[in-house]
């Protein structure tokens, strides 16, 4: 009798730790499918931004450096994104701030483009801002289901009991994809005259 105790309280436990086990490795895969979302959407940005550009280039033929900046910036995101494994934090970091080049380039490109009207009213111009706006937004979303996704993920790693089973298995706490946008942190001006 006292040895059917013993087998059931370990086949409980076993089956606790496997079921611990298991919601780990569903919310890693929440999280890699929350980064597939994005990663569509920053692919379809990325082949927007050369149309952008060559629209841009007949307009503007003495901002070449401005463009150069837009395409390195750009070259430079899509290789972290071909880089990047979302449970890895050193890789989603350097995702961020290669997006934090590109969105601050391209920034300064439509500033610049302001100063041009003809190429504020060509068609194909204001065709792309829209799709990039589109597209802007997707990613907003998309970087948000990811985040929430990492929280929940980071949070069963880190408590307990799943702490005992997340280190030994390789379970490691990931980072949340953060953008840095000059308009979110500069301070808008507000004048009344």
């Amino acid at each position: 009798m006292g040895s059917l105790v013993f087998l059931a309280i370990v086949i409980g436990i076993i089956v606790f730790l496997v079921g611990i086990y298991n919601r780990l490795v569903n919310l890693r895969n929440r999280v890699r499918n929350g980064f597939s979302q994005i990663d569509v959407q920053l692919t379809r940005r990325y082949d927007l931004i050369p149309n952008l550009v060559e629209t841009v280039k007949g307009y503007m033929k003495h901002e070449r450096e401005t463009l150069e900046a837009v395409i390195e910036a750009r070259n430079s995101a899509m290789t972290g994104l071909k880089n990047v494994d979302p449970t890895d934090p050193s890789t989603i970091k350097a995702l961020a701030a290669a997006e934090t080049t590109l969105g601050g380039s391209l920034g300064k490109l439509f500033a610049l483009a302001e100063s041009y009207p003809d190429l504020k009213a060509n068609e194909t111009m204001i065709k792309l801002q829209e799709e990039l706006a589109t597209t802007e937004n997707k990613v907003a979303f998309s970087r948000q289901a990811f985040n929430d996704a990492v929280m929940i993920y980071n949070t069963a790693c880190e408590s307990f009991p799943n702490n005992f089973i997340a280190g030994p298995f390789g379970f490691k706490t990931t980072e949340f994809l953060e953008i840095e946008s000059e308009v979110k942190r500069s301070t808008p001006e507000v004048s009344f005259t």
